[in-house]
């Protein structure tokens, strides 16, 4: 026999007070919210919040970032979502704890099983081998058969219990419970039947429990129960079936043999469809809960019956359309959850009447006619849940928005990151001086090919206008620094988004295609060294001038037709086309689509295929090298850097390949360090577009150059070309069997 202390929750009082504060504590709150937000509005400018009753007004990135802004703290108080039922029960359970006092360990029970633990009139039999209900003492008033083995409730099993309040029965095997198992327990308060493995519940059996405000049925395959199963539940308060493969609520109303009922939770289960006639009943009903079940349509006046509902929990379903007035009678409602289904459309009046309400959940649903009078009648809201970050800025007088970054901006910032806004600055600063630097010693230093000198210096003009786009979009952000939120829908719809947006895109597709060409010249010349092939000084500057025309056309046509288009360079506020989502016009959407996964992707197959080929073609003609030793440990040297820049290339491209494919798959990219990765992979791309800076004057590239002015080579006599830069008029070389012989200087051309 084991005496100890059993672990009693402090409830008891709770339950029988709950429902009379209900009605006093929401009109004390909304009457408290309202007085609050007029003072809000009054002392304070849009998308700033007072500190308490401090004449210091903060912004709304301030609130509740783990740091004490206001003098006071009030910018860290209340900032945990606990809006609905769970406010009411935790404030009702802080007045009720400091009335709770010790209890004696004294057993009153002359009768119980020697493993089981008994304190007063309460007893614990957890984990203790149970087959069958234990006989004991009578005056029993609170009893713990948990996780046991008993699989049978027989009829008048708790007949002789008349005292017994609380019964635990949750985690047996029980399959069958008898008509009449819980005949007697008049004063039984609470039951919890979850994790067992009961089909069917007989109408009527719970017809004693006339006192029960509990009943916990979670993890059960009931898969229906009829109304008549309630009978003779007329106190019932609480009410939950999580998992128990429910197609349907109990019909035709749920509340007939309930009338009391205040909170339901029928999460996870199958239910289809709600109708009127279910709820009508249910007039005292405070919290509903059905998330993630299988709704696909909800009538109009589905909650009309419902006038004090608090919170309404309908996420994770598959609801497509909500009629207009869906909400319209639930004037009480303090929390709404209808995250995640798919939605095709939103009306501006959807939440017109919720002027209560104080948390809303649109999380995973695109809102391509967003607005911000969606949310104006809601003056007393202070959390609500986006899918992305840009739908923050509608709603400026919430206190607290999630998400409350994109991984580039935040509430604060544009850049939400100092790695972010450092990487900006210092690869503006490259670009912009680096190809200025390059641009200046190809126009000091005596190029041997003055048609490919000047290739390479419009490439770097082309370079520069990305070294351009980033400083303008590091001045943005120093510009909006601590109140980018504020800013952000007129950033992105400004004309100056649009036009460094136009400049990213220009510099990046002219750079795209310029090093195409200049990688397809190289192909042609060492590949197929007599073809004569050979682009001339006319031919050189058609194609210059027909791929700045080009590059212009693809970044100024989505500028042209706002109906088509939308606002194409405005999806973000770095002003740069790779995000896509159902806002996003499906013109706009196939023409980022052609460009990033089509022109530019193309492109680099066709530089990988090009090196690859120019690196097996000069791998072939050096068979004949008589140092075979010499050869190979300079073949290995040249295929090192054959690989370096088919390698380089592939890290700025790869990143913005993943970045577009995942967000047209709609795919969440978890953990923000995993985004600043890849988002930094696609400003290594838009920033040296093939890292082309360090080419012009990279080794590599000029041997490329200077091997492909008359001759195929073998790796072994391009790097002894290598070596000899230092004579460079005297290298021109053509190709003879036994190797390579000087011939008189020419034209690389």
């Amino acid at each position: 026999m084991r005496r100890g202390k059993v672990p009693i929750p402090i409830l008891d009082v709770l339950s029988a007070i709950l429902l009379l504060m209900h009605l006093s504590e929401m009109t004390a709150r909304a009457a408290a919210m309202v007085s609050s937000r007029v003072s809000v509005e009054s002392s304070c400018p849009l998308g700033q919040f007072p500190c308490g009753n401090v004449t210091v007004c903060l912004h709304q990135a301030l609130q509740c970032n783990g740091h004490r802004d206001c003098p006071n703290g009030a910018d860290e108080d209340n900032c945990g979502d606990n809006s609905g039922w769970a406010d009411i029960f935790d404030r009702t359970i802080r007045k009720v704890e400091p009335q709770v006092l010790p209890l004696p360990e004294d057993c009153f029970l002359q009768q119980y099983p020697q493993r089981c633990d008994c304190i007063k009139t309460e007893l614990e039999c957890v984990e203790v081998n149970l087959h069958d209900v234990p006989q004991v003492s009578i005056n029993v008033t609170w009893l713990s058969l948990k996780s046991n083995e008993i699989k049978r409730l027989s009829d008048n099993v708790f007949s002789k219990y008349t005292h017994l309040q609380r019964l635990f029965l949750q985690n047996n095997s029980i399959q069958t419970i008898s008509t009449q198992a819980f005949s007697g327990l008049y004063k039984l308060e609470r039951l919890f039947l979850s994790e067992n493995s009961i089909s069917s519940l007989s109408p009527g059996v719970f017809s004693d429990l006339r006192n029960l405000w509990w009943l916990v049925l979670d993890h059960n395959p009931l898969n229906s129960v009829s109304q008549d199963t309630f009978t003779g539940l007329t106190s019932l308060m609480f009410l939950s079936m999580v998992n128990t493969s429910l197609v349907q609520l109990p019909q035709p109303s749920l509340c007939h043999h309930t009338p009391n009922l205040s909170w339901v939770d029928f999460e996870g289960n199958q239910v289809l469809t709600i109708s009127y006639s279910t709820l009508m009943t249910c007039s005292h009903l405070t919290v509903l809960l059905l998330m993630d079940n299988k709704i696909t349509t909800l009538p109009e006046n589905t909650f009309q019956s419902l006038v004090v509902l608090e919170e309404l929990d309908l996420s994770d379903n598959r609801i497509t359309e909500l009629p207009n007035n869906t909400f319209k009678s639930l004037k009480s409602l303090v929390k709404l959850n209808i995250s995640h289904n798919p939605l095709f459309h939103i009306h501006p009046g959807h939440f017109d009447h919720l002027t209560q309400l104080q948390s809303l959940g649109l999380e995973g649903i695109e809102i391509p006619d967003i607005q911000t009078k969606m949310f104006v009648p809601m003056g007393n809201l202070s959390h609500i849940y986006f899918k992305t970050f840009q739908y923050c800025s509608y709603a400026p007088h919430v206190r607290t928005c999630k998400p409350n970054t994109d991984g580039i901006s935040s509430f604060e910032d544009l850049l939400a990151n100092v790695v972010l806004r450092v990487s900006v600055w210092v690869m503006a600063f490259i670009t912009c001086f680096g190809n200025l630097f390059v641009i200046g010693m190809r126009s000091l230093i005596r190029a041997e090919n003055n048609l490919h000198a000047a290739c390479i210096k419009v490439l770097c003009c082309a370079d520069c206008l990305m070294g351009v786009y980033l400083f303008f979009v590091g001045v943005f952000d120093v510009k909006f620094r601590g109140e980018y939120n504020r800013n952000a829908l007129l950033w992105m719809e400004s004309v100056e988004c649009r036009t460094i947006g136009f400049l990213a895109m220009l510099s990046s597709e002219v750079s795209v295609l310029l090093l195409t060409y200049l990688t397809m010249e190289k192909f042609l010349v060492i590949v197929f060294p007599f073809s004569h092939l050979r682009p001339g000084k006319l031919q050189t500057v058609v194609v210059l001038v027909s791929i700045w025309v080009l590059g212009f056309i693809i970044a100024v046509v989505p500028l042209l037709n706002d109906d088509l288009f939308g606002n194409y360079y405005g999806r973000n506020g770095v002003c740069f086309p790779l995000h896509s989502d159902r806002q996003e016009k499906p013109t706009a959407k196939g023409y980022s689509i052609g460009i990033f996964l089509g022109l530019n992707l193309v492109a680099f197959l066709v530089i990988v295929f090009s090196y690859s080929s120019m690196f097996y073609s000069i791998y072939k003609t050096g068979i004949n090298a008589t140092d075979l030793r010499s050869r190979l440990h300079r073949d290995v040297a040249v295929a090192n850097r054959f690989f370096f820049i088919v390698f380089s290339d592939a890290l700025c491209w790869i990143p913005i390949f993943l970045v577009k494919i995942l967000s047209l798959l709609q795919v969440e990219i978890p953990g923000r360090d995993t985004r600043y990765h890849l988002i930094l992979g696609g400003d290594l791309y838009i920033t040296h577009q093939q890292c082309p800076e360090p080419y012009p004057l990279h080794p590599d590239y000029q041997l490329l150059q200077r091997t492909g002015g008359g001759a195929a080579v073998s790796l072994a006599e391009a790097v002894d070309l290598e070596e000899e830069q230092e004579e460079p008029d005297l290298l021109y070389h053509t190709w003879r069997p036994h190797g390579i012989h000087p011939i008189t200087p020419q034209s690389t051309y």
